[in-house]
């Protein structure tokens, strides 16, 4: 491709709203251009890199066994209403009316649809296992886009579905999926884990998440250095500690803490570890008031909490709520001398096994210390892992401690069990003649997001640093004088064509620009090698080569660089 007969459109500067460095460069590089709030245009050169990934995919989930197909974005109601979605999945789903006062949705997802095909067209286990895949594009109305590609509300998605007559086959499909993931990642060039995960509105017995790990991720996640255990931490187990709890030592004392409203505050006033204080956590579910004790250093797990009997529907009390309870401020809220007939008091594993703890007095201005179960406080209504897990926690696994990192979501796959069949009566006839529902497995990859997170793991102060796999552009060549002189015209037409016609995927800067622009732009688009051809080395017989990933320039022979480069993409004899 020649620049003259291509489109580039690159700023100096990000606009203002851009926040992470992946939405800044892509609006710099003129990879996407921004339509309204979480709308972006996929511009050509942004578009190239899209259908690269897009390629990847394609290919690894045809080599799994996986059939594509192409299913309607936009889905009536009937069929969220039957599976039991349609109230539940939440503002995220754009709904809408046909003329004709019909119910529809902008599919967020494609559980319903698929589902309503298979329990149409497959009738017996002699036609299963099958898994269906498309690419295509989904909408959900996110309350705050934001960073892009990486929560636009438009957005391109692969989502596949699979079936089987049994838990076993479904789990060999899971499987597979885990396997062409794993391929696709790699193949991309991409640094990831794959984590377990909490399997969320799309629900199921199991799940895995993949996460390109990048310091701006909007997740954390734990995992184990001596083992290959690995979660989010909104589904990372933290073990109850080892040591029984340690018999009272001290005497339950009023403390006076005049303006310390937090667990850190008290705990300086006091010269204590942290971890010496319990905060107290005031929630509303089912119409009664739950009261959830944390160590002081711990976070609540509202994943976790979630899960807890009677807590589904779950919400923070409001401070009218806490006023009416405890008759006390919030900043002073303790479980001691409390009404224990009108409240579920739930203490976190970590504080149930605590003793000598600092708490609110449930009095303006004051703490208690010393406090202990038993003694102090009745033993709680229910003790359960309710926090996040930090670094140093026991691993679930017992084989060493957890550290966090930090990622970015860019694909999920579920083992959905009979979840949907069930719900949309999908079922097969077995070999004896018997209706059963199908097992059901679904796998989704956000592919414009993969480009936002490849980027956030590549770069530098210059631009983008793209992988040769998904890179717009594989090579750059960088004419200077292209205009002027006859000799470079000629040097640089010559190897532009043999490239091209070794299938290289090269760039051609015929732009009548200076140096320096054409350089920046390469950089800043991520062009993964580029070759400048100018007439002082040309009169040596020889062209300058440069990778993006290093600062040295080499020199190499005129007659050599074609050579020289396929050897760098690695595909040296062509």
């Amino acid at each position: 491709m020649r620049t003259s007969q291509f489109f580039l459109s690159t700023l100096k500067e990000a606009p203002n709203e851009a926040e992470l460095p992946s939405h800044k460069l892509m609006l710099r590089a003129g990879l996407i251009k921004k339509l309204g709030s979480g709308l972006y245009t996929w511009m050509p050169l942004g578009l190239r890199v899209l259908r690269k990934v897009e390629a990847v995919v394609r290919e690894e989930m045809d080599r799994s066994g996986a059939l594509e197909l192409l299913m309607p974005a936009i889905q009536p109601a009937e069929l969220w209403q039957e599976s039991g979605r349609w109230a539940v999945f939440g503002p995220q789903m754009l709904k809408m009316k046909d003329r004709h006062e019909r119910d529809f949705c902008f599919g967020p997802t494609h559980e319903e649809v698929i589902t309503d095909i298979a329990r149409t067209e497959i009738k017996s286990y002699k036609q299963l296992p099958l898994n269906f895949y498309q690419v295509q594009t989904k909408f959900r109305d996110e309350i705050r886009p934001r960073f892009g590609v990486m929560r636009a509300r438009e957005f391109v998605m692969k989502d596949a579905y699979s079936f089987d007559v049994d838990a076993a086959g479904m789990a060999d499909s899971y499987r597979k999926m885990h396997a062409a993931y794993t391929r696709i990642f790699t193949r991309l060039g991409l640094q990831f884990r794959a984590v377990k995960a909490d399997s969320g509105a799309i629900g199921g017995d199991a799940s895995q998440e993949f996460h390109v790990l990048a310091d701006s991720g909007e997740d954390a996640l734990a995992y184990c250095p001596d083992s290959d255990f690995a979660a989010n931490v909104e589904a990372a187990e933290a073990m109850a500690p080892a040591a029984p709890r340690a018999e009272p030592a001290e005497a339950m004392r009023d403390v006076d803490t005049p303006k310390q409203t937090t667990c850190e505050a008290v705990a300086e006033l006091m010269g204590i570890p942290l971890q010496r204080t319990v905060k107290l956590i005031a929630l509303m579910a089912g119409g009664q008031l739950q009261i959830v004790l944390l160590r002081g250093d711990h976070s609540l797990n509202e994943v976790k909490v979630g899960k807890l009997p009677g807590m589904d529907d779950f919400r923070f009390a409001t401070e009218e709520e806490l006023r009416a309870f405890f008759n006390c401020p919030p900043g002073f809220l303790g479980p001691v001398g409390i009404d224990r007939s009108r409240v579920r008091l739930i203490a976190d594993r970590t504080v149930a096994a605590m003793s000598d703890f600092v708490v609110g007095a449930n009095k303006p201005k004051f703490h208690i210390a010393g406090v202990n179960w038993g003694r102090d406080v009745a033993e709680a209504d229910l003790v359960a892992d309710v926090r996040n897990v930090v670094a140093g926690d026991v691993s679930p696994d017992g084989r060493g401690t957890l550290e966090i990192c930090r990622g970015i979501e860019v694909g999920h796959i579920f083992q959905l069990g009979t979840k949907y069949s069930a719900a949309l009566n999908c079922q097969y006839l077995d070999s004896e003649g018997q209706l059963k529902p199908m097992e059901m497995g679904c796998y989704g990859i956000g592919v414009s997001r993969i480009v936002g997170a490849a980027i956030e793991q590549n770069f530098d102060e210059r631009g983008i640093r793209f992988t040769e796999a998904m890179a717009p552009f594989t090579v750059a060549i960088v004419p200077v004088g292209y205009q002027r002189s006859e000799a470079v015209k000629a040097a640089a037409d010559a190897l532009y064509a043999e490239l091209a016609a070794k299938g290289v995927d090269v760039l051609i800067d015929d732009r009548n620009e200076r140096p320096g622009v054409m350089f920046a732009d390469m950089e800043l688009i991520g062009i993964p090698h580029r070759i400048t051809i100018g007439d002082k080395s040309l009169a040596e017989g020889k062209v300058e080569y440069v990778s993006r990933r290093e600062a040295a320039t080499e020199l190499v022979g005129r007659d050599e660089i074609a050579g020289f480069v396929l050897g760098k993409l690695g595909r040296q004899g062509q």
